[in-house]
């Protein structure tokens, strides 16, 4: 459990919208250490790609949880929290600000409510589950109509979870998250957030040109000396790796496979901003520029 009386800001917010550069400036303005929570700024392969800081914008002020770890290990959203918790907690130590930033929603919401911790689940019932044909919500409805009543018919990944969940533990996976909120490393805190966020259109502009700038400054001598990876490794699924990956074959040109990184970082910002929707009623939302936040 964090110590009451502690502070923290958090900054979230779609791709491209200008979280890093608030961060940086807060952290020179407060004192403060920048926290990685990017699920693809921790590889180290991926500088240019993922849009991690720059070596310039790291000797502006600390950066911790950015490229330490390898393409070929497995990453969780375990793995992050316990490591988030470790760097904040030695923040604070160091009589500093902590400020997390990031774009992976699923980070904030274990820093902040915690993650269930759901026993292992027997691969036979996950197999079922996730090979199952029929009508999944109905099928939760039957079983944990209060969780049934919180997803949608359509999203088919959080239905299997609840699920197998369910037949393995027998009890509700929201009993389980309810749970784990009470050991949220957040609770007690005095927290400031802060939703990073622009007009779509120009999301998009920005996106674009930045993704011009990645081309121009080496991201295909970035993709080309990946190392060799199943595809459905996370680093192999980073937006431009898949498309630039394709253009190295032979298979498409440059220019294409700019365009198709450029048109699946839009349905990136679209998925992105649609998880986020729900979750905004804590959060100061404003763009990069108009935000600020109090010295404390």
């Amino acid at each position: 459990m964090a110590e009451a009386g502690r502070r923290i800001v958090l900054i979230a917010g779609p791709t491209a919208g200008g979280k890093s550069a608030l961060a940086l400036r807060l952290a020179r303005q407060r004192n403060g250490v920048i926290i990685n929570a990017d699920s693809m700024q921790v590889y180290r392969e991926l500088r240019l790609l993922s849009a991690r800081p720059s070596a310039a914008e790291e000797e502006q002020a600390p950066h911790r949880l950015y490229g330490h770890v390898s393409g070929t290990e497995d990453y969780s959203v375990a793995r992050w929290l316990a490591e988030a918790r470790t760097a904040i907690a030695a923040v604070w130590t160091e009589g500093r600000l902590p400020i997390v930033c990031g774009g992976t929603g699923l980070y904030f919401r274990a820093l902040s409510e915690g993650l269930a911790d759901v026993p292992d689940i027997a691969p036979e019932v996950r197999a079922f589950w996730r090979s199952f044909e029929g009508d999944l919500h109905a099928e939760l409805a039957k079983r944990d109509p209060a969780m049934a009543e919180r997803l949608k018919p359509g999203d088919r990944q959080r239905l299997v979870r609840a699920l197998e969940v369910f037949e393995a533990t027998g009890r509700s996976l929201g009993a389980w998250q309810e749970e784990a909120k009470t050991e949220g490393f957040l609770n007690h805190i005095n927290v400031e957030r802060y939703f990073v966020n622009a007009p779509r259109e120009e999301l998009y502009q920005r996106a674009e040109r930045r993704f011009d700038q990645m081309i121009a400054a080496g991201a295909l001598e970035e993709v080309k000396a990946l190392p060799l990876l199943h595809p459905a490794r996370p680093l192999m699924k980073a937006i431009g790796v898949p498309e630039l990956l394709a253009h190295l074959r032979g298979e498409i040109p440059l220019g294409e496979a700019v365009e198709r990184a450029k048109v699946a970082t839009r349905h990136y910002i679209k998925r992105q901003l649609t998880w986020w929707r729900p979750h905004l009623g804590a959060w100061t939302e404003g763009t990069a520029d108009s935000l600020s936040a109090p010295r404390g």
